[in-house]
């Protein structure tokens, strides 16, 4: 098995950015979901309220990445720096955590606000935010970014080619948003791994993750599925309580570098996996 894909997302459910290798920090992937959009009342923004939000494409620059519209070629790019300075605060929350965030320039708030015609601000994480990873699973004290609750995100390519057999039309692995993409193995093979290393990383895969409306949500045309597709496909076949998982929630245990064609290796599996409906 090898590392096919990394992806880093610098703004939470904009879109992405492949890369053919990255560094691993503190938070998950360098630069991966540092920035958060918020509305007016600095709630955090994703593409289940907002699904316009994929129509916001996201390219590498020098120190940063450029913004662009998929349907508006009247909006110029937007530079957003990779980082940003404290000179205008704020809270967010996000899911049950409030963290102090720091805001973007004024004219970044408003190119998005226009995009999305909503207003909204742009919102950065700093290295002195310290927002934990769900502590009841995870001792060893990770932290997180804006993800929604764990720094990576890992698919095994298998797996998504098991979904597309059962959809009548298939769907790319950008539904997903993963950070680490693998080849080989069988589909869902991940759920039974617990350590693993890709190249000199060592991981944990913590628990399986549950999917929700996003997954409808086609990344070009940022139109929902009618059918609920692809997430009514894999609550037939990949429920466990009331929750569709796909995909293994992920930390850390060192920093270092991964570059796409690293070896995956299994170091130890889970005692238990819980049941899915076939």
């Amino acid at each position: 098995m090898i590392l096919q894909d990394l992806y880093i997302y610098p703004i939470k459910s904009l879109g992405g950015i492949r890369l053919t290798e990255s560094e691993t920090a503190a938070r998950g992937l360098r630069h991966d979901r540092r920035w958060v959009l918020v509305d007016a009342h600095n709630q955090f923004m994703t593409q289940r309220q907002t699904p316009a939000m994929a129509l916001l494409r996201v390219a590498p620059a020098y120190n940063g990445f450029l913004l662009t519209h998929a349907q508006r070629p009247d909006l110029l790019p937007l530079y957003i720096p990779f980082e940003t300075t404290p000179e205008r605060t704020l809270f967010v929350t996000i899911w049950d955590d409030m963290v102090f965030g720091w805001r973007g320039s004024r004219e970044a708030d408003e190119w998005l606000s226009n995009a999305l015609g909503l207003t909204c601000k742009l919102v950065f994480m700093s290295d002195m935010v310290r927002r934990d990873v769900e502590p009841e699973l995870n001792p060893e004290g990770q932290l997180v970014s804006f993800a929604d609750g764990y720094p990576f995100l890992l698919i095994g390519q298998s797996s998504l080619n098991d979904l597309n057999t059962r959809l009548a039309e298939p769907v790319s692995m950008d539904r997903f948003r993963p950070n680490l993409v693998f080849s080989g193995g069988p589909a869902f093979g991940e759920d039974t791994w617990e350590q693993f290393r890709i190249g000199n990383v060592t991981f944990r895969a913590v628990r399986s993750c549950g999917r929700c409306v996003m997954t409808t949500v086609d990344q070009q045309t940022a139109q929902k599925s009618p059918a609920g597709e692809p997430l009514r496909t894999l609550a037939s076949y990949r429920t466990v309580g009331r929750k569709v998982m796909f995909g293994q929630n992920v930390t850390s245990a060192n920093q270092g570098l991964l570059r796409v064609g690293d070896a995956v290796e299994i170091l130890s599996v889970k005692a238990e996996v819980g049941e899915l409906v076939k």
